[in-house]
């Protein structure tokens, strides 16, 4: 993906979070370069410029190890933060025990990704003129691309700034944060804009499978009228992606996350890393986003510690993001054994298969063993295998979207349909269907997301939105009054004189 170049020489992506040294790059001269006023003409401008929006949501390292899925799932009861010890990321570790401040780093470099890309996604959508079929169609990739990540702010950090084209410096300190009511209508109308001009998943070539599709905002759309409990209109948008036929479940959970089924048949949106950039210790760039996935390898087993089981995959890694115990005991309660054995893996497993594990008490050790976005021997490349893997982010899921719809459901008293998009997914678990309805319909709803979107993102958010995140989490240091919202980052509430989250 990064393949393309934006010409552009913008390359300073927020306004809010410009720095001064930021500024001094952009007085020098790029050889080579297009003014920004030259560009945006053609269709090959504006898909490569669409590119460098994708490209943006790649930017899981850039330098500091800032992951917005690591800090989405460190805040959730699935995993521990791991690694070496307290002080391996200390980011990483504060999040884990809910005592992080406006300083942590993760927390900021999350932010900053969510913003830099909207940058891009501004300058296609206010400077790319919809001429032709194909330039429509990008406008339209670029809406849905912003509103995504507005979403992802405005669910994490509630009011934000809103941020729809370049901000002139005069106005830096008073663009202010926005309510989260006019945040959520203006991706509403990103994403309702971005239908109309968005082709069907079948369409796509298969050299552009990344690319979003009408499914994708519908799926979107429908997700943020949910979290704003508009539920008959978010079910009627959940039922276009259902009844569109373009989406299956795939075989198994352990399938839908394999490489042959990237842009597989429940795939509504991920994004892609590649593991044939032949990374080593000498040309990895530590200082910058590579174009393969480094936080697979943060992720695996530690390999201090860990043999891999002979007719086993999964090989080491650093030891980031470990199971917790809560999580495995969820999936015993549930007599959820097949998806279990896809997703989390236990120590006594490891070893009736030939493997080993020979530090049991080390930092942040349950006994367990994260399985989903797992170091997979068949997702790397060389020469360096632990620099080079090609493990996409899976986004949006189609099992989400028959999750998300069996919630709206319920919650519109259309029990009916909740249920069998409900057991849907069941199903393909191997469990037996439930007949539950009402108050324990949404119960099972409420379980079902923590087993078959375990280690996906969506668990510290939805226990939030449910209003239950302060019993669930409290043993972890999770405090109502204050967790329920991240900080805004410190730099951005001294430069940019934002008001900061409460209790922070």
């Amino acid at each position: 993906m990064k393949n393309y170049l934006i010409k552009t020489t913008i390359i300073c992506f927020s306004a809010l979070l410009m720095s001064t040294g930021c500024k001094k790059f952009l007085e020098q001269e790029v050889p080579g370069a297009f003014a920004e006023e030259d560009f945006y003409k053609t269709d090959l401008d504006a898909t490569q410029a669409v590119t460098a929006v994708y490209d943006m949501m790649q930017a899981h390292y850039n330098n500091n190890w800032g992951s917005l899925y690591m800090v989405k799932v460190l805040l959730s009861d699935e995993g521990n933060a791991g690694g070496s010890d307290a002080g391996d990321q200390p980011g990483y570790q504060t999040l884990d025990n809910y005592n992080f401040d406006a300083t942590n780093d993760k927390v900021r470099d999350a932010w900053r990704m969510c913003y830099f890309t909207i940058y891009r996604a501004n300058k296609v959508i206010n400077r790319t003129l919809p001429e032709t079929e194909v330039r429509k169609r990008l406008i339209a990739e670029a809406k849905f691309l912003r509103a995504y990540n507005y979403f992802e702010l405005v669910s994490l950090w509630g009011d934000v700034p809103l941020v729809l084209d370049d901000i002139p410096p005069a106005q830096y300190t008073s663009t202010g944060r926005k309510p989260k009511a006019e945040v959520y209508r203006q991706i509403e109308k990103d994403l309702a804009e971005a239908i109309i001009d968005l082709p069907l998943k079948n369409t796509y070539s298969g050299a552009e499978r990344f690319r979003v599709s009408k499914g994708s905002a519908q799926a979107m759309l429908g997700k943020a009228l949910l979290y704003q409990q508009k539920y008959s209109e978010a079910a009627a948008q959940f039922e276009l992606v259902i009844t569109s036929n373009q989406y299956t479940l795939a075989p198994s959970v352990g399938a839908a996350f394999s490489k042959a089924f990237e842009f597989g048949s429940e795939s509504l949106f991920e994004i892609s890393y590649t593991n044939a950039r032949s990374y080593d210790w000498g040309n990895f760039p530590w200082g910058a986003a590579p174009e393969s996935n480094i936080h697979i390898q943060l992720m695996g087993p530690r390999s201090d510690y860990y043999t891999k089981a002979p007719a086993d995959s999964l090989i080491g890694g650093w030891g980031f993001n470990l199971p917790k115990q809560k999580l495995w005991n969820a999936f015993i309660a549930a007599g959820d054994v097949t998806r279990r054995q896809q997703i989390i893996m236990s120590v006594g497993e490891l070893t009736a298969a030939g493997g080993n594990w020979s530090n049991p008490s080390a930092y942040d050790y349950e006994g367990f063993f994260q399985r989903k976005y797992g170091s997979f021997q068949p997702q790397t490349g060389g020469p360096i295998g632990e620099l080079n893997y090609g493990t996409n982010w899976r986004h949006i899921r189609y099992a989400d979207v028959l999750l998300m719809a069996a919630e709206a459901y319920n919650k519109s008293s259309n029990d009916l349909k909740s249920r069998q998009y409900l057991n849907q997914v069941r199903q393909r678990a191997g469990l037996v269907d439930v007949s539950s309805s009402g108050t324990a319909l949404f119960g099972d709803i409420v379980k079902e997301r923590q087993l078959e979107l375990a280690f996906e993102g969506y668990r510290y958010v939805d226990l939030v939105r449910w209003g239950t995140a302060s019993t669930e989490l409290a043993a972890l240091g999770y405090q109502q009054n204050k967790h329920s919202l991240l900080p805004i980052p410190d730099f951005d509430v001294r430069t940019a004189a934002l008001p900061q989250n409460p209790n922070y």
